[in-house]
């Protein structure tokens, strides 16, 4: 599948399509995934979409630094003259690759390696869709950027998308990212996100993951962070269905700092297994990471915390805390916290649990008038709301706390 692009693009995306029977899946810990259906190769349907999700086009605000894309194709796309006159640029990944082929060129695909799983390898060999983001130095954007990525799923084709961002020198920007799904037929989702903060940028990365009960979904989101730069991640995974995810942050510069918060709902039988790993290469560099979860009925939701810090990293700080609420006898939880120390002058912990509802805490509100389902839903609010409030838009708040009140029975 070829979307008009150069030469060195096509080159790529062969290598990719070479290296799949060579290569293995990844390992998520204490996740049986292999035999799911992830390598759906149906990526340019000829069928008509019935544009249900066309929808959210009528919601949209005016001057505000925005992207839509439903399924393949994209549908809205809009930055304010202001950006576009500091050499902001955000757009569709093909066209990028067109208009601005040397800053693609350099940077896909050198934060998350093609050859580095079969998984990986797949997304670039069949990526049908993508956004590129750029920032260049010294360019302080104060209105969140966001994108809507919207799965097709009205018909039969695989969602296979890449996002890349770039924060160039000292730049600082906050984006905004999410994922849903509309239709519900069987589809495959593969998504690799590559986030490059150049040396003092500044990120703020919100995403908010609602992919469908029919999907069976691969999600990368990985950050390279260079010297005294900074990316904060908080990413709600709220999806309905099966889910395996990566979420990395290597710690590449002197001074680096990476603060990663997800929040995870496992419904029904639905299995989510989350890798979250921060890597500490350099010196005096921080990586912290806060995963709060909640299952009910017979679902499984698995925090994989892992904290690296490599030989020659003096000062650095990983911490980690991984929690799980039960609210079923049914639902499996893991926190597996994973700590890999090869220096000594530096600073590491980890804290994780799996149990149910605080009775307590229950019994407090419900002497307060609360009806115990009322009291037991703060609860779950106050616990997850760690990244709710890192989310910088009020209506996206809105919005995650609407699905975490629907997941719960509301």
């Amino acid at each position: 599948m070829l979307k008009q692009e150069p030469e060195w693009a096509i080159a790529q995306r062969t290598q990719a399509y070479g290296l799949l029977d060579t290569l293995a899946l990844p390992i998520i810990e204490r996740v049986k995934f292999n035999r799911w259906h992830l390598f759906d190769t149906m990526i340019d349907s000829d069928e008509q979409s019935d544009e249900t999700g066309y929808g959210v086009l009528t919601n949209l605000e005016h001057d505000k630094p925005l992207l839509v894309q439903y399924g393949t194709r994209t549908v809205f796309e809009q930055l304010p003259t202001s950006l576009v006159e500091q050499g902001v640029i955000l757009t569709d990944l093909f066209t990028a690759m067109q208009e601005y082929p040397e800053l693609v060129q350099a940077h896909l695909n050198t934060v998350v390696a093609v050859d580095e799983d079969k998984l990986t390898a797949f997304n670039r060999a069949y990526m049908n869709s993508g956004v590129f983001l750029y920032v260049p130095k010294n360019v302080v954007i104060e209105e969140p950027i966001q994108t809507i990525l919207l799965q097709d799923s009205s018909i039969q084709e695989a969602f296979v998308k890449h996002v890349l961002i770039v924060a160039d020198v000292n730049s600082q920007l906050t984006y905004v990212e999410k994922l849903e799904t509309f239709g519900n037929k069987k589809n495959t989702a593969n998504i690799v996100v590559e986030v490059i903060a150049k040396d003092g940028a500044k990120i703020k990365y919100a995403a908010v993951d609602r992919l469908g009960e029919q999907t069976h979904a691969y999600i990368n989101r990985r950050g390279r962070i260079q010297k005294d730069a900074d990316i904060n991640w908080a990413i709600g995974a709220l999806n309905d269905g099966n889910v395996i995810a990566d979420f990395d942050s290597d710690l590449v510069g002197t001074g680096s700092t990476s603060h990663v918060k997800v929040i995870g709902i496992s419904t029904g039988k639905q299995v989510q297994g989350i890798d979250t790993r921060v890597t500490n290469y350099a010196k005096h560099s921080v990586g912290h990471i806060l995963q709060h979860g909640v299952i009910m009925d017979k679902s499984t939701l698995t925090f994989n915390g892992i904290g690296h810090i490599i030989k020659g990293a003096k000062g650095a700080d990983a911490q980690q805390e991984s929690r799980v609420l039960m609210l079923s006898q049914f639902a499996r939880g893991d926190a597996n916290p994973i700590l890999l120390i090869d220096e000594c002058d530096v600073t590491a912990g980890h804290a994780a649990s799996v149990g149910q509802v605080d009775e307590e805490q229950l019994f407090y509100l419900m002497s307060r008038g609360l009806s115990q389902d009322d009291a037991e839903k703060l609860v779950i609010r106050g616990f997850l709301g760690a990244v709710i409030t890192e989310i910088p838009m009020r209506d996206i708040q809105k919005e995650m706390i609407d699905v975490i009140d629907h997941k719960l029975g509301e």
